[in-house]
C-alpha cells in the first residue's frame, strides 16, 4: 500500500539533502518563523515543514497535484487530523509495546508479529471507516486514489481471513510440523503444516480414519528434551515467523509514510488556523512555467512577520510580467526588505504546492531561489564586510542556473557609493545575461540609476511610499529611484532640535 499524498508516483523523501545555500535562506527570510508556526512545538512537524518547503519543485502538474490535496484538508481538517492520529497511535504502541522484547528466535519473533499485525489491523480498520464515511467529501485526485485504495485492498473479506491465520499462528492447540530424515538420519525439510479440520462434529471426528502416529511425551523434568523439543518448533515455525515479520514491516512502513506525507498537510492546517486568526487572507497561487516571467501579486505581505507581531501586515500590489528585474529603492524603514522576504517567501510556498500570504499571486517558478542579504557585523569575521559579501557572491554564482531567482537585500553597500554601485552593475548584469531573475533592495542610488536611465523594457521600479509628513505607508508604487533614503527622517525620530539650546536631546 503506498499513500502518494506529496508526489503522483513516489514517496516523500524525508532524508533528501537540503539544497545549496538553504541556510543562508532560511535567516535571509526568516524563515524557521514560519516553520515553528506550522509545527506547533512538534519537533517531527518542525522537520517535514523545513524538508518540505526547502524542497522545491519545478513541475507544474506536481504543484498543483499538492495544491488540490492541501484544498481537501482545508474542507476537511477535522477528518485530516482524525487520519493522522492513526499512524501516530501506531507508532506509540510499537515504540511502547513490542521494541525489541521478544529476541531474534523464531518463537519471539512470531509471537511478537502477531500481536503487531492485529494492532496493525485494528488501526486499518479505523482508516478503512474514515474512507467509507467522508471519502465523499474529498475532491483531489491524490485523496480519491488514497481513499480507493484503501477500500480496494482493506475489504471485509481481506480482515476475515488475516484475522483467521492470526489464530492458527497464535497455536493455541499446538504446532504440526512434518520433517525428513535427511544424511546421517539428521532432521531435515521441516514444513508447518496446517492443523487438522477442527469444524468436524464430535461423531465426524470419532469415525474419520485415523492415520498411524507414534506418541511420546517429555518427561517435566527433562530440561535437555524440552530445548530439543523447542528447537523443532522453532525451525518448524522459522519461515511462518520470518513471513509474518515482513507483513508487519510492510505494514508498518505503510503507516510511517502515511505520517510523514499527512505531517506536511498538518503543519499547513496548523499555518493556515494562525494567519486565519490574525485576519491575514492565503491564496493558492497560480504558477507559470519555469521559462516565463510573470509575477503579478495583489495584497501580497510577509507572513512571518505577520506571525512575529501577531498582527495583520500591509500588503502590496504589483505587477511585474515580462520583467528580470525588479529593483526596489525609497525611504528608510519603508518596508523595503518586508516586501523582498515576501517576494522569496511566496515563491518558495507557491512552488511547495502550498498557499501564499496574499489575496492573490501570479509568479512564474524558478530553478533555484538564492538570496544575498546585508549582514550585520561579526566579530567572527576573518575578513571586511565587502570581502564577505563578496564571497558569498561566489559561492551563489557557483550554484545558479538560468531561470533562477537571487533576491539582494542592500548588497555591496559596504563600500563607497561609487565603487558599491559598480559591483552591483557588474553582478546583476552577469546574471540577466545567464536569464536570472533579480529583486534589488538599494540606496546606491547611481546603480539603480543606471539600469533607470536605459529604460529596458525588462526592468521594473518600486520605490516605497513616503507621506509628506514624513510617515511611512509600508506600501511600495512604481516609480523612479530618488537620490534620497530620507535618512533625516530616521535622525527626526530619534532626536527633537532645540534652537534655544543649540543642541538635539533624545525625545521622551
Amino acid at each position: 500500500m503506498k499513500a502518494f499524498l506529496m508526489h503522483r508516483e513516489e514517496d516523500f523523501d524525508l532524508q533528501r539533502p537540503s539544497p545549496p545555500q538553504a541556510a543562508a535562506l532560511v535567516q535571509d527570510l526568516e524563515l524557521q518563523v514560519l516553520f515553528e508556526a506550522m509545527a506547533r512545538g512538534d519537533d517531527f512537524l518542525l522537520k517535514v515543514a523545513q524538508q518540505a518547503i526547502l524542497s522545491s519543485l519545478e513541475d507544474l502538474d506536481a504543484i498543483r497535484y499538492r495544491q488540490e490535496i492541501l484544498q481537501d484538508c482545508l474542507r476537511n481538517p477535522a477528518v485530516v487530523r482524525a487520519i493522522y492520529q492513526i499512524p501516530i497511535e501506531a507508532m506509540l504502541n510499537r515504540r511502547t509495546g513490542w521494541m525489541g522484547i521478544f529476541g531474534s528466535y523464531p518463537g519471539g519473533i512470531l509471537s511478537g508479529a502477531v500481536q503487531m499485525v492485529q494492532m496493525f489491523m485494528d488501526l486499518l480498520k479505523r482508516l478503512k471507516q474514515i474512507a467509507d464515511e467522508h471519502a465523499d467529501q474529498f475532491q483531489s485526485a491524490g485523496f480519491t486514489r488514497f481513499f480507493a485504495m484503501l477500500r480496494e485492498e482493506l475489504s471485509d473479506d481481506y480482515f476475515t481471513e488475516v484475522q483467521a491465520h492470526l489464530e492458527q499462528l497464535r497455536f493455541k492447540n499446538g504446532v504440526l510440523i512434518s520433517i525428513n530424515l535427511g544424511k546421517g538420519n539428521e532432521s531435515a525439510g521441516y514444513v508447518l503444516r496446517k492443523p487438522h479440520n477442527s469444524d468436524q462434529n464430535w461423531l465426524e471426528r470419532l469415525m474419520a480414519p485415523k492415520p498411524q502416529t507414534f506418541t511420546f511425551r517429555i518427561h517435566p523434568r527433562d530440561d535437555h528434551g524440552a530445548r530439543a523439543v523447542s528447537e523443532i518448533r522453532n525451525r518448524g515455525i522459522n519461515l511462518a515467523a520470518n513471513a509474518l515479520a515482513q507483513s508487519s514491516d510492510h505494514i508498518e512502513s505503510f503507516m510511517t509514510m502515511l505520517r510523514i506525507e499527512l505531517a506536511f498537510y498538518i503543519g499547513c492546517l496548523n499555518l493556515a488556523e494562525q494567519l486565519t486568526e490574525l485576519g491575514a487572507p492565503i491564496t493558492f497561487p497560480t504558477p507559470a512555467p519555469t521559462g516565463g516571467r510573470r509575477h503579478a501579486f495583489r495584497g501580497l505581505y510577509d507572513a512571518c512577520l505577520a506571525l512575529t507581531l501577531r498582527g495583520n501586515i500591509v500588503g502590496n500590489d504589483a505587477t511585474a510580467d515580462h520583467k528580470d528585474l525588479v529593483i526596489i529603492t525609497g525611504a528608510n524603514q519603508g518596508g523595503k526588505s518586508t516586501f523582498l522576504r515576501s517576494i522569496g517567501l511566496a515563491q518558495l510556498l507557491m512552488a511547495c504546492g502550498m498557499f501564499v500570504p496574499a489575496e492573490s499571486f501570479h509568479a512564474n517558478l524558478c530553478r533555484g531561489l538564492f538570496s544575498h542579504f546585508r549582514r550585520e557585523e561579526d566579530v567572527t569575521m576573518e575578513s571586511g564586510k565587502l570581502e564577505e559579501e563578496l564571497s558569498r557572491m561566489s559561492d551563489i554564482v557557483d550554484w545558479v542556473r538560468p531561470d533562477s531567482m537571487v533576491l539582494f537585500n542592500e548588497s555591496f553597500a559596504a563600500t563607497n557609493e561609487r565603487e558599491g554601485s559598480e559591483i552591483a552593475w557588474q553582478v546583476v548584469r552577469a546574471l540577466l545575461e545567464r536569464r536570472v531573475k533579480v529583486f534589488f533592495v538599494t540606496h546606491l542610488h547611481q546603480f539603480a540609476r543606471v539600469f533607470y536611465d536605459r529604460n529596458l523594457d525588462s526592468a521594473f521600479f518600486l520605490r516605497a511610499e513616503r507621506r509628506a509628513d514624513g510617515s511611512r505607508t509600508f506600501r511600495l508604487n512604481p516609480g523612479k529611484p530618488l537620490p534620497t533614503s530620507y535618512g533625516a527622517d530616521l535622525y527626526a525620530q530619534l532626536f527633537e532640535t532645540r534652537p534655544e539650546l543649540g543642541a538635539c536631546v533624545s525625545k521622551p
